[in-house]
């Protein structure tokens, strides 16, 4: 018998609701799942959204499952079981002498990766292999030797150097800074001068980090409604949108710089708010003082500080 095409939700959807639901808490999950609680809201609502039914009673400081959500945790939770019992049995610890780094997709491309050949130079008798995930890795049971993770720090079992401080900044394409020539202009007329200028322009979101109500707050404006404009669950996409002239993004300074230095993105204006979470170079604690893993560890902080290891 032919099998219906599968209609699913997206799989991170299905993640924030399941880890909720077992917590009865949007903290708890987010912790479990190393984003902030306003991400795991968000994708709750996308999904109840894509579902047309209701899965949580949001009560004054409570969480309850409707019936719908009721039903839906259990299958749902042994799902994720299976998934992660198949993936544990096909994983094996490579044993060829092979680093093999997990890092965070948006940093990988705009800071680790042209730095690497520095590490190649320096060791050269260490081989890499480097996965690109937003996935946290279980050094138990995963083939990951090091990590870059993006976080809260203070996992356990884990070994955390601080690596980079972040700070969340509003950017635009410089084209948003422009007043138009005529009525047929492509930007609302006026330009974008001062920051109560930002009612009449689409805010980008970063899913991770919801700054825009601390960023507007910090620069004493009021009358914004900071949660509207559009949510990015993938930072870079977030910066890119915003250097294609969507809109105005809050955004990590890390992932913004190559587009300022390249001025397809500017500064909308000055001041920033810090982020919750910070950059960690991160190993399994009972391996951290393995030579390769040592070397790479003290090499990647070396490069943050901008010195020599």
């Amino acid at each position: 018998m032919k099998r219906r095409p599968r209609k699913l939700p997206p799989l991170n959807a299905l993640r924030a609701f399941e880890a909720a639901a077992r917590h009865l808490s949007f903290k708890r999950a987010a912790v479990e799942l190393c984003v902030t609680p306003a991400a795991v809201s968000h994708q709750v609502r996308a999904l109840e959204a894509q579902l047309g039914l209701a899965l949580f009673a949001r009560l004054h400081r409570a969480l309850e499952l409707t019936p719908a959500g009721a039903r839906y945790l259990p299958a749902l939770s042994e799902a994720f079981d299976r998934l992660d019992d198949a993936t544990l049995a096909l994983r094996t610890r490579p044993r060829t002498p092979r680093l093999v780094l997990s890092v965070v997709p948006s940093f990988g491309s705009n800071w680790l990766v042209p730095r690497l050949g520095g590490f190649r130079a320096r060791h050269p008798a260490i081989d890499l292999t480097v996965l690109s995930s937003s996935e946290l890795a279980d050094f138990a049971r995963d083939p990951v030797d090091v990590g870059i993770r993006f976080g809260p720090g203070g996992w356990p079992g884990v070994r955390a150097d601080l690596l980079l401080a972040e700070e969340y900044l509003p950017v635009a394409s410089p084209k948003l800074l422009r007043v138009p020539t005529s009525a047929r202009g492509a930007m609302p007329r006026g330009g974008l001068r001062r920051p109560e200028d930002l009612r009449r322009y689409t805010l980008l979101h970063d899913e991770t980090h919801d700054g825009w109500r601390a960023w507007l707050a910090s620069a004493g404006v009021t009358g914004i409604d900071a949660e509207r404009g559009v949510v990015f669950s993938d930072s870079s996409q977030l910066v890119a949108a915003a250097a294609a002239g969507q809109g105005v993004a809050l955004a990590r300074k890390l992932l913004a710089a190559p587009h300022l230095r390249a001025r397809t993105l500017v500064r909308a204006f000055k001041g920033s708010v810090p982020a919750e979470f910070a950059y960690y170079v991160v190993s399994a604690e009972s391996r951290a003082a393995e030579p390769a893993i040592r070397a790479f560890r003290e090499w990647v902080i070396a490069e943050s500080l901008g010195r020599e290891p």
